[in-house]
């Protein structure tokens, strides 16, 4: 031990490992407590690696030991000579050589690094704006990523059974991808989910989830600056386009060589800043980048409403969401906050009343559901605690109060409070700035930019000071606009010549403030169909005077009602303006509501999505349950699930009371992680199991826990990482039939799978300590389902599972063709991603087959061997070239999830004697279904899910063509 204190990084790192082995964690245990990356805790347990303050502080706290010895440790190793090397090279991936320069490569990734390892933290220490940044290694949250399976096809006969939407941390999602097209609303995280990729690809730091995501070489594209300055560019011009000062010295065809060697992570920020008449050419752009690059790793990010569904997906991007911070996520975050806080306070009292405001600020987040929704993204998490500190624990309660408080505290309260008067001599009262800023934010807005240059500022400022003399006295444009981008904490300059704001947030709450001002109420009605300006108008109802918000509303409405083409998007803008305004004309809103009316009650998951997202206003015009009909009933729930909160809760509860005996929709248990889990679990989801077996999805540990209520269970997924003890625990062996485990790292075998002897379904997906399927040899189940394990797992064991007769394989299989498929000979049915990198030859082995699902295209001769499957009535397929095939006269039922062409001319000859049919059009292009082609087969039932138009409908009769979200006739 004396060796180990005489090397303090060993010491600490010895220590953790101690206090881990005492309290009995596996590192994926320690990952989930800490919510710390794998890689981030392995390095600080192995010692190789300086841990940050804040990585030493999550783990203290994890391992149940006081942090200040551990920090004590930190400090010391940070003072010897090798920590400090460490410090100043662990930004360089590759080894520097003692006598050569180091490469460009090298240089740039360097760069990478420091360029984006810092983010600028809302309100964390304004009196000291140096300070108010957070090391991306401390703020960095790996936040939840969700991801819809696409080969469950919405809207069909299945979709009842499909899982709902797979919900994974956002290494884990992105680990078997290469091109992604990630949502996010504003303040979500996208940008530093980005920042994060770019600095740990390029210190190699990336965790081992995305190993095949090492050795890249990032390269960040954000387009709100790219479409300010012209063409987007070629990769020869990526560096010079963001103003990386070595753009000058990039060797010529470096960045062709790194893309073409499929060694380039292209990570483009902000699709939804492009101006709508631009996105086109945009997504043109990125599709050349592809045809040219086709091993390259993309990441696009963009707002939801941006961009349709299946923007990319003929590119094959894989589409993931951001999801809301959870209650276990919103904590980590308070924690890191006030961690940051306390290392620029100056005196103990300080630091003491900093953990005083934290203990509270957990207590209140959690007490109060209205507040926990608001805190669901970062920026409006840190803004509140911002605000929690700013007012001493006293915090607004609607956004808009929100924003307000944080304008005032950001502009001038800190200032006046910390005694810093006058700063670079210019002193501007709160109003002052707000008509400065406002004025740079309604030039954005109405010129679809967010971001200038610095010259077109210093205009605006310039030909505003006239009308403000009491500014103009105190100093020239130039010295203002230095002082607004240095003090006010809501502009910066990412580059020496442009300027924009910190958060679009508040760009569109100050641009609608002046849109109100200046009465440009035509301007805002002709460009409330645009995605960008969608938050502008809500805030604008927000900041005009009564009669002035009714005549706006009434303006959206009538522009709805005249055209068709925008009119449900336009006529729920108003709805969701609603709840924005303070007073509100009682006419204006009764009009409003009977048009939102027309759009009720939602028939898909999607229209669910767009009506919880006009807020809880929208409860008091959804119907039910009497009289809804079948489509109609899961998402009316998934609409109040997504709205959350107090007067959620009661619209279920009165819902659930009127539903009929029979009905448990599996809507309810998918909603329940935004609600209190022990209430919910008694008073909505049991009342429900009493009248019909509930499928259960468990996200949460408080889920988990309320789980004793509800047995006995015979359905239920796992969605968030348990041991094998934790998920029998609660469950019922004789009872349940199907298990899904989407989330199995803390997983070490599969022992505890005999404890259930009914079990009909096991579904196992990201076990990433599992190497085989030996613990179920010899057990009669039915239906097995893996996805996404590891690559040197071990198939053989199938063969020893003799009552399998449906297995479902999304995941990388190890094999040249499916011959070597260590599979029953029983199977009737067989699934298989797009990804499995193996191909179908072999599958002619199972002639008991019945229903085959296909992710990658056949080739001619494995056409031929489907059509040899004398038993195969069912066949679906998400990728495939009809004209490679020949007629398979066996298929009655097919299913296709195309993405471009989906080839319904070659349909009759393919499949001669199918009885029904069922196509996806979303993300088909192009998005309009002709089922002409169809009408040459006899008695044909025709499913047409989320395609914007289809033709052909005249040849068939009315009950021969079900059209799903079912359209509705639309009426003023």
């Amino acid at each position: 031990m004396a060796e180990a204190h005489e090397d303090p990084l060993a010491e600490l790192a010895l220590r953790l490992r101690t206090l881990r082995a005492r309290r009995g964690l596996q590192m994926g245990g320690l990952q989930q407590r800490t919510g710390l990356g794998r890689t981030t805790v392995s390095k600080a347990l192995s010692g190789h690696k300086l841990p940050s303050e804040a990585t030493v502080v999550a783990l203290a706290k994890a391992l149940g030991t006081d942090a200040e010895p551990l920090l004590a440790l930190r400090h010391a190793a940070a003072r010897t000579p090798q920590a400090r090397e460490d410090s100043l090279t662990r930004v360089v991936r590759m080894p520097r050589r003692l006598t050569a320069q180091p490469t460009f490569e090298e240089r740039y990734l360097s760069y990478m690094a420091e360029r984006h390892s810092q983010l600028t933290v809302v309100g964390l220490d304004l009196s000291r704006p140096e300070r108010a940044h957070w090391p991306l290694d401390a703020a960095y949250l790996s936040l939840e990523l969700a991801e819809q399976p696409t080969a469950w096809p919405a809207g069909s006969e299945e979709a009842d059974d499909r899982p709902s939407v797979v919900v994974k941390r956002a290494e884990h999602a992105l680990a078997d991808c290469r091109r992604v097209l990630l949502r996010g609303l504003a303040g979500s995280g996208k940008t530093t989910l980005l920042q994060w990729l770019a600095v740990a690809t390029a210190r190699d730091e990336l965790p081992e989830e995305l190993g095949n995501w090492r050795g890249q070489i990032p390269f960040v594209l954000p387009l709100r600056t790219l479409v300010r300055r012209g063409p987007l560019p070629e990769p020869h011009d990526f560096l010079s386009a963001v103003g990386a000062p070595l753009a000058a010295s990039q060797p010529e065809g470096w960045a062709d060589d790194v893309l073409a060697r499929g060694k380039a992570l292209v990570l483009v920020d902000g699709i939804d800043e492009v101006p709508q008449e631009q996105r086109s050419a945009t997504r043109d752009w990125l599709e050349r980048l592809l045809a040219a690059y086709t091993d390259a790793h993309f990441v696009v990010t963009t707002r939801p409403s941006a961009v349709p569904e299946g923007w990319l997906a003929s590119s094959h991007f894989t589409e993931l969401s951001v999801r809301p911070m959870s209650a276990a996520d919103i904590g980590v975050f308070v924690d890191r906050w006030h961690t940051a806080a306390r290392k620029s306070a100056t005196t103990d009292a300080e630091r003491s009343q900093l953990r005083d405001l934290e203990a509270a600020l957990r207590m209140t987040v959690r007490a109060q559901r209205d507040l926990a929704q608001l805190s669901s993204t970062p920026l409006m998490c840190a803004l509140i605690c911002a605000l929690h500190r700013d007012r001493r624990g006293h915090l607004p309660h609607s956004r808009m109060e929100l924003y307000a408080a944080a304008l005032s505290m950001l502009l001038v309260r800190r200032d006046l409070e910390r005694n810093i008067d006058v700063p670079e001599g210019i002193q501007l009262t709160e109003h002052q700035s707000v008509q400065l800023l406002q004025r740079l934010a309604y030039w954005l807005i109405r010129n679809r930019q967010t971001e200038m240059d610095r010259a077109t500022a210093l205009a605006l400022v310039s030909d505003a000071l006239p009308a403000m003399q009491a500014v103009a006295e105190q100093g020239t444009a130039d010295q203002v606009l230095t002082h607004l981008v240095g003090r006010s904490g809501l502009l910066r300059q990412p580059t020496m010549d442009t300027v924009d704001f910190v958060h679009r947030t508040f760009q569109d709450y100050l641009g609608a403030k002046a849109v109100i001002e200046a009465h440009d109420f035509p301007l805002l009605v002709n460009n409330a169909h645009d995605d960008q300006w969608e938050d502008v108008v809500r805030m604008a109802v927000a900041h005009a005077r009564p009669v002035e918000s009714a005549d706006l509303l009434r303006h959206l409405v009538a522009r709805g009602d005249a055209e068709a083409k925008c009119r449900s998007r336009l006529h729920l803008l108003a709805a969701a303006s609603l709840q924005y305004a303070t007073e509100i004309e009682p006419d204006a809103r009764s009009l409003v509501e009977q048009r939102a009316r027309v759009l009720m009650p939602p028939r898909s998951q999607e229209e669910a999505k767009e009506l919880a997202a006009l807020g809880p206003g929208i409860l008091d015009l959804l119907p039910g349950p009497q009289g809804l009909e079948g489509d109609e009933v899961g998402p009316v729930i998934e609409t109040a699930t997504a709205i959350g909160g107090d007067q959620a809760y009661a619209f279920l509860r009165r819902f659930v009371q009127s539903l009929p005996p029979d009905s448990a929709p599996f809507a309810l248990s998918r909603g329940w992680e935004n609600f209190e889990a022990a209430q919910y679990a008694q008073e909505i989801l049991l009342p429900c199991r009493d009248r019909n077996p509930l499928s259960l999805d468990v996200h949460t540990r408080d889920q988990w826990n309320a789980l004793r209520f509800l047995k006995p269970i015979t359905d239920i997924a796992f969605r968030e990482a348990f041991t094998e003890g934790e998920i029998v625990e609660h469950l019922s062996p004789e009872h349940t039939q199907t298990l899904r485990i989407y989330s199995g790292q803390l997983l070490k075998s599969l022992k505890f799978v005999r404890e259930f002897p009914a079990l009909k379904e096991l579904t196992l997906s990201d076990c990433t300590q599992l190497a085989q399927l030996e613990d179920l040899a010899g057990l009669s189940l039915p239906h097995l389902g893996l996805i996404d394990v590891p690559s040197e797992f071990s198939f053989d064991a199938l063969n020893s599972l003799p009552g399998l007769t449906e297995l479902a394989l999304y995941t990388r299989l190890p094999w040249e063709s499916l011959a070597e498929l260590p599979a029953p000979e029983g199977l009737t049915s067989l699934a298989l991603g797009g990804w499995i990198g193996t191909r179908l030859a072999g599958v002619s082995r199972w002639q008991k087959l019945q229903d085959l699902t296909i992710g990658s295209s056949p080739d001619r001769k494995e056409w031929q061997e489907i059509a040899t499957l004398p038993h195969l009535t069912e066949l679906c397929i998400s990728d495939y070239d009809l004209n490679r095939a020949g007629p398979v006269r066996s298929v009655t039922y097919l299913r296709l999830l195309p993405d471009s062409n989906p080839q319904l001319d070659l349909v009759p000859d393919v499949f001669p004697n199918l009885e029904r049919f069922f196509i996806n059009g979303q993300g088909a292009q192009p998005d309009t279904i002709d089922i002409t082609p169809l009408s040459r087969i006899e008695g044909l039932q025709i499913s047409v899910s989320y395609s914007s138009e289809v033709t052909g409908l005249e040849r068939f009769t009315a009950d021969a063509v079900d059209l799903y979200p079912r359209p509705r006739t639309t009426s003023t």
